[in-house]
């Protein structure tokens, strides 16, 4: 990453730095505080509230909800606490439009939005940059945002679904201390020891998370290891803030790809959710390392500098009995033995802006100007494909006959996918009067990306290009608490796999437009959004003879409208709601034309009500439930035939009871999750006969919570 210039390039390229160039055009300054602990405020607003009034991952500035021109959810630290959730998917499941995608037999993140995005999409991020950890909701997460449309403006290379920006837990000046345990029905738990506080008196403050997770899998045999350890420090001068904060995990959990569709009578097969149609060395295990480097510095009153870098890195291995083809009278499954070995992905990011807020005649600009580099390298090492064998049986599972993987294949090792940007941004909000906001900005980004496999190694794609991104919302104030707004933007991503590839892979393109309404007062915000995108060259996958080959299928669109509503109803109930009608349909394409894309429910929505009864007995009880549901929902074959999977109702509860325990706060708590025991599906993977992810039966949760 060069220096100061070439982040303020537009700056520097008049000779002035961005000091030098707010003198020269003689603007009057607006004196904000940037630097006094930036998250402080909202942090503790989202402890105590489902309401989110500010989010970074929409502009890249603390900008009020109300006055983004794009849709913008937050799942707050309250209602993480409240609910428990064990994974990322689970954690966003109440926000409108957001679906788990292929995760790849449950060990990667996958997020669909608003119809588009799977694994390894770039599409997720950990404080605002690019992560490639496999698991993204850890025990340092604080809270989380979802931006829905097109991002490609703020963030280079994505879909134009929408981004996930995971954000941390940081160092605070005021002590704090907490130790909590967990068990859970299926078997097994966990513990956590939370510590964080001031080091000294000028400014500098610790805080480490250490975390420990044994429980089994619900399904009839596997079992979810995961410790984390994450110590972080922060130093809150007058004019700077710097931050460095570490994350290590290692896990090992089941690679599962859930069950399959019977293709005689296009339903799942009829067998017990428990029984799984693998080995119990199905398995992926596995170790991510992050590290973040941040500092702010106000340079005076009218600009602050901002600089970051992140490093983030999966290493993991896996070994899998692959479902391949059945019998459907018999039963009779025949399948592969598949492994990966020695897999490591690593992103490198690097960012550095300057923001300023000043005025320019009478028209207040929050100006941000920025460079962004990215390299993230994918590397599989062997790749191992056993022969085909038929010595299993679905009706009469018997497990341990086959053995575990061992053969090399050298067509399919050293699959490798090298990707490096570089980027200039500038954006500008720009408050015309006390009613009108006018938002532009547009973005430079060179990719540079190269895929391919086998030994001897052949290259699949080789692609350079480079694309502008332009994105304008214009934001209308009713009232302080109520706007209207629009917005135009793009997005763009190269289309290369390791895949042998049938015909060009032009790079991913879309374009989105979205009108809304928003209303945030102090205790409620809610949006209703309408949206339209189309992303042309798409890229899909088909069979060719035993491999998996990928094309780009044309032009595929995303259309609905989403309802949000979090926040406080009163001083005793809490709520948080959402519905989505969201219609996909693939528009041109010579097998898939007049399908909808896989996955995307037409029809999803939530609710979750929870009252604080304040003291009763000895203690504070607060307790709530809702539900959620979901339409049903389609995969194809990829040959043109569409299957779908039922409608699905689930339903949550929880209690929590907080009572004093030697002047020391100890929380108990129980979170009913899937109360009904309902069996509903969650994503579909896969060519041919597809495999069906299976949603969690009913659990029980107790948890222990000792602050001290």
């Amino acid at each position: 990453m060069s220096g100061m210039c070439s982040a303020t390039a537009l700056l520097c390229s008049l000779g002035m730095s961005p000091v030098a160039w707010a003198e020269e055009m003689q603007l009057d300054a607006v004196n904000i505080d940037a630097t006094s602990q930036p998250e402080v405020s909202e942090t503790e607003h989202s402890r105590d509230s489902y309401q989110a009034r500010k989010a970074t991952v929409a502009t890249r500035t603390e900008a009020p909800l109300v006055e983004v021109p794009q849709s913008v959810n937050v799942v707050t630290n309250r209602v993480i606490e409240d609910r428990q959730p064990s994974s990322l998917d689970e954690a966003i499941n109440a926000v409108s439009g957001v679906k788990q995608g292929n995760t790849l037999g449950g060990t990667q993140d996958a997020i669909q939005k608003r119809g588009f995005g799977t694994n390894r999409d770039n599409s997720i991020m950990r404080d605002g940059m690019q992560s490639v950890q496999a698991r993204n909701f850890t025990p340092t997460t604080e809270r989380i945002e979802v931006l829905k449309g097109p991002a490609s403006m703020l963030y280079g290379v994505q879909d134009p679904g929408g981004v996930i920006n995971v954000v941390t837990k940081k160092p605070q000046l005021v002590e704090a201390r907490s130790l909590s345990a967990f068990g859970s029905s299926f078997g097994g738990g966990g513990e956590q020891i939370d510590l964080t506080g001031p080091i000294g008196t000028n400014g500098l403050a610790y805080r480490v998370i250490a975390d420990k997770q044994n429980y089994d899998y619900w399904r009839n045999f596997g079992s979810i290891d995961q410790s984390v350890i994450a110590p972080s420090l922060a130093w809150y001068g007058d004019d700077t803030t710097v931050s460095v904060a570490y994350e290590h995990m290692e896990y090992s959990v089941p690679f599962d790809r859930g069950t399959q569709i019977n293709t005689k009578t296009g339903k799942v097969l009829d067998i017990p959710r428990t029984r799984r149609l693998d080995e119990p060395f199905n398995v992926t295990t596995g170790r991510s390392d992050s590290l973040d480097v941040r500092m702010d510095h106000r340079l005076n009153d009218t600009w602050t500098l901002r600089t970051g870098y992140a490093y983030s890195r999966n290493y993991y291995n896996d070994y899998q009995s692959r479902f391949i083809s059945a019998n459907y009278n018999t039963g009779a499954v025949t399948r592969r033995g598949d492994a990966t070995r020695d897999a490591v992905q690593v992103a490198h990011t690097a960012t550095v802006s300057a923001l300023g807020n000043l005025y320019w005649g009478d028209v207040r600009h929050e100006v941000l100007i920025g460079a962004d580099y990215m390299k993230n390298d994918r590397d599989l090492g062997d790749l191992y494909r056993s022969a085909n064998k038929t010595d299993f049986n679905y009706n009469a599972p018997v497990y341990g006959v086959t053995a575990e993987p061992s053969t090399v294949s050298a067509a399919n090792s050293d699959q490798t996918d090298h990707l490096r940007t570089h980027a200039f941004f500038v954006q500008d909000a720009m408050h015309l009067g006390e009613k009108w906001i006018l938002q532009t900005g547009l973005r430079y980004d060179a990719f540079d990306e190269m895929t391919g496999k086998g030994r001897p190694f052949v290259v699949g794609a080789d692609v350079k290009d480079s694309k502008v991104v332009p994105r304008v919302g214009l934001v209308y104030l009713i009232q302080p608490d109520w706007s209207v707004y629009g917005s135009y933007t793009e997005s763009f991503r190269p289309n290369t796999s390791i895949a042998s590839p049938i015909g060009d892979l032009p790079p991913e393109e879309g374009k989105a437009y979205e009108i809304g309404t928003k209303f945030q007062n102090d205790a409620i915000t809610a949006t209703v959004a309408l949206f339209n995108i189309n992303k042309q060259n798409v890229q899909t996958s088909e069979a060719c003879g035993t491999e998996t080959c990928t094309r780009v299928s044309g032009e595929v669109r995303s259309r609905g409208l989403e309802a949000d509503i979090t926040g406080q109803l009163n001083e005793f109930w809490s709520v948080t709601g959402s519905y989505a009608y969201t219609d996909t349909k693939v528009l041109e394409d010579p097998i898939l034309k007049g399908e909808p894309l896989d996955g995307v429910s037409r029809h999803t929505g939530a609710v979750y009500l929870t009252r604080d009864f304040g003291h009763v007995g000895v203690g504070d009880l607060r307790a709530g439930a809702g539900a959620r549901f979901a339409s049903r929902w389609g995969v194809n074959d990829g040959a043109g035939k569409e299957y779908y999977l039922p409608s699905s109702k689930v339903a949550d509860a929880f209690v929590a009871y907080k009572v004093k325990l030697d002047e020391r706060d100890v929380t108990l708590q129980l979170n009913l999750k899937n109360v009904f025991d309902e069996k509903y599906y969650t994503s579909a993977s896969g060519l041919g006969s597809p495999a069906i992810s299976i949603g969690e039966p009913r659990q029980l949760v107790a948890r222990v919570k000792l602050d001290f």
